[in-house]
């Protein structure tokens, strides 16, 4: 009975893989691509030739949506970027475009939203340091 429970459990721990490793390859793929401002769902199923659908139904498998994974990725890059003292010449709304923000403001809320502070604060204690 264990030994067939077992194989019951690695065939479904199996089935879901495709899924899981297809995943981790848009992800792979996106990491390289978080600076294009036009990225969406739909140009990243159609570069992946899936439908927009299956693209949404793989990541919510994980619990992540795509623009809500996406838009975590790029700030957290924008996050690295104002904290480095050897980019503090550049201005947070060019570090912000860099990674995809079109709109300094819509930023700037966003980076508040998801770090508790404003990313010119993250920049002051960057060159302070």
């Amino acid at each position: 009975m264990t030994t067939l429970y077992a194989r019951e459990l690695d065939v479904a721990r199996d089935a879901d893989r495709p899924h899981r490793a297809m995943l981790r390859g848009i992800q792979a793929w996106l990491e390289d691509r978080l600076g294009d401002p036009d990225l969406t769902p739909a140009s990243i199923a159609a570069a992946h030739f899936i439908s927009t659908r299956h693209l949404h139904a793989i990541f919510h498998e994980e619990g992540l949506t795509v623009s809500s994974w996406v838009r975590s990725r790029r700030l957290d890059r924008c996050r690295r970027e104002l904290q480095d003292p050897l980019a503090a010449h550049r201005p947070v709304g060019q570090v912000a475009g860099r990674w995809g923000f079109a709109d300094a403001a819509h930023f700037s809320r966003a980076f508040r939203a998801e770090f508790g502070e404003p990313p010119s604060a993250v920049r002051a204690r960057a060159t302070a340091a």
